[in-house]
């Protein structure tokens, strides 16, 4: 085996696949990074048995200013290769087998030798063989798995919530995730007719790994399905998820159909405010934010405070206002996670009851994204 590439464009594909690559891995040979070459280009692969990342260089992409001298493959400790490759002093990098699995990194000056191990005992990737294939604009996938991820469970003890799930029926793409104390919802119209129709979980880890390679050159994301793993495609990039087992809850029944009092607020106006309330509540033992509704004067109050430090007090005018007096606590950290997916829109706020869960939704397209937030007893 034996190569010489351009190093940055090396880089690149080398930081992605890294990021299904764990040093704490019971499989040793997992550490590593499979590099496999043939005439037509570079495969990178990285795996952590839960997620496994696979990603061509290919020989004819001027930008990559490939040669292959000899084909061949090796794997290499994913840490030391990595940071040997981005501290090469020259543009370009030259790596081969000199003897066994033992690899050569040569660039400008600089030589290294670095221990390799058999490519034959790297697991293989799991085979997805499956024709349906779900096509999503990759700027909307990114922020449909923002929008719901941040709902996701860090609890094991509930291993299926630390997943969002994921149904596909009559071409509506439905995502949801809950932790027990607050939900979000995102629903996507597929723009192409889609017969299949899916019901999987996919774990909240996997999903952030996965929009962190999303850019602005991958306008598309492919989505396919098998029994146990899904398969995402990005251009060269193919990314691999195992599927959660189990029955996830009905959420459906968890969203409230009716509310009592409504208000209509500017979500960033109101993010600030709640950052400012907690900048006390996070001092206090069991960080709670009092957010109480006043229909006579049209304000709504927010109240945050710490025995040892003090209080906070702020009026907010909202857009629009109606329904009962209300007063209401909650955890400031899941509403300000909760507004932030909301970016610049106006949201509705809707209660029932001042322990009753509340939701929040954008004003316009609300039937789309909701996110609900369990309030917090204090007496």
């Amino acid at each position: 085996m034996k190569f010489t590439i351009n190093r940055s464009a090396f880089i690149k594909e080398l930081t992605n696949v890294q990021r299904a690559i764990s040093s704490k891995t019971t499989i040793p040979i997992l550490t590593g990074l499979k590099i496999d070459v043939s005439t037509d280009g570079i495969t990178l692969t990285g795996s952590d048995a839960d997620i496994s990342i696979e990603t061509t260089i290919p020989a004819d992409d001027d930008n990559n200013t490939l040669v292959v001298e000899e084909p061949g493959s090796v794997v290499l400790t994913a840490r030391f290769f990595s940071e040997i490759v981005k501290k090469l002093p020259e543009d370009t990098m030259t790596v081969a087998l000199v003897d066994g699995f033992q690899t050569q990194i040569t660039s400008g000056a600089a030589s290294f030798t670095i221990n390799g191990l058999d490519p034959d005992n790297y697991p293989h990737l799991p085979e997805i063989d499956t024709t349906n294939t779900i096509t999503l604009a990759g700027d909307v996938f990114k922020e449909l798995i923002g929008q719901t991820v941040i709902a996701v469970s860090n609890q094991e003890s509930r291993p299926i919530l630390t997943g969002v799930h994921f149904i596909l029926k009559d071409g509506e793409f439905l995502a949801v995730a809950t932790d027990s104390h607050r939900l979000s919802q995102r629903k996507i119209k597929l723009p192409e007719a889609n017969n299949a129709d899916y019901d999987v979980i996919i774990p909240g880890k996997s999903l952030t790994e996965l929009s962190r390679m999303i850019g602005d050159n991958n306008p598309d994301v492919q989505m396919r399905l098998s029994e146990n793993q899904v398969l995402f495609v990005l251009g060269n990039t193919a990314f691999y998820s195992r599927l959660l087992e189990g029955n996830y809850p009905d959420t459906s029944r968890l969203i409230p159909k009716e509310s009592n009092t409504t208000v209509e607020i500017e979500a960033p106006a109101l993010s600030a405010a709640i950052e400012r309330a907690s900048l006390l509540s996070h001092e206090s033992r069991n960080n709670v934010v009092r957010f109480s509704v006043n229909p006579t004067d049209k304000t709504i109050t927010i109240f945050g405070n710490s025995p040892d430090v003090g209080e906070v007090t702020e009026k907010l005018q909202p857009a629009e206002l109606s329904g009962d007096e209300l007063e209401i606590s909650f955890n400031p950290d899941y509403m300000k996670e909760a507004l932030r997916s909301f970016g610049q829109a106006m949201i509705k706020i809707s209660f029932t009851m001042a322990l009753r869960p509340f939701t929040l939704v954008p004003t316009e397209d609300g039937e789309n994204f909701i996110q609900l937030i369990t309030p917090v007893r204090t007496f």
